[in-house]
């Protein structure tokens, strides 16, 4: 499965924006997770979903804040962000692993199968 993301730019403070993560195949069987890593940071778990919606993870620091879904055709994950903060800048990178990972493998990116190129997200007045 290949990922693309794609929707980041520029936004000012408490603005919002949808990130995708499109697949070149269903990402049905997939659970999907966003990460982020920031500049001379170390890439940071946002939120993930499990295979069908069926359960959805977030960071502590963006629950509230940030909604992953997916789309009917589920060749699409989102990432709508809300209230962005300029702590949000970073490049954004969506990933899968198939099958029925734990909640805690979801949130660390080292057993993820598939990862899309990256997307950069700039928080700035």
């Amino acid at each position: 499965v290949q990922l693309q993301a794609s929707g980041g730019g520029l936004v000012q403070p408490g603005g919002s924006l949808r990130l995708s993560c499109t697949a070149s195949a269903t990402l049905s069987n997939y659970a999907v997770g966003w990460f982020r890593q920031a500049p001379g940071k170390e890439r940071e778990f946002v939120a993930a979903s499990r295979r069908n919606s069926a359960s959805t993870y977030y960071s502590k620091s963006m629950k509230g804040r940030f909604t992953i879904s997916r789309d009917n055709a589920g060749n699409t994950v989102y990432l709508q962000m809300t209230s962005v903060e300029p702590e949000d800048t970073a490049i954004y990178y969506c990933g899968a692993i198939a099958g029925h990972p734990l909640m805690s493998t979801m949130m660390t990116g080292d057993k993820y199968h598939y990862w899309g190129q990256g997307t950069l997200v700039t928080v700035s007045s």
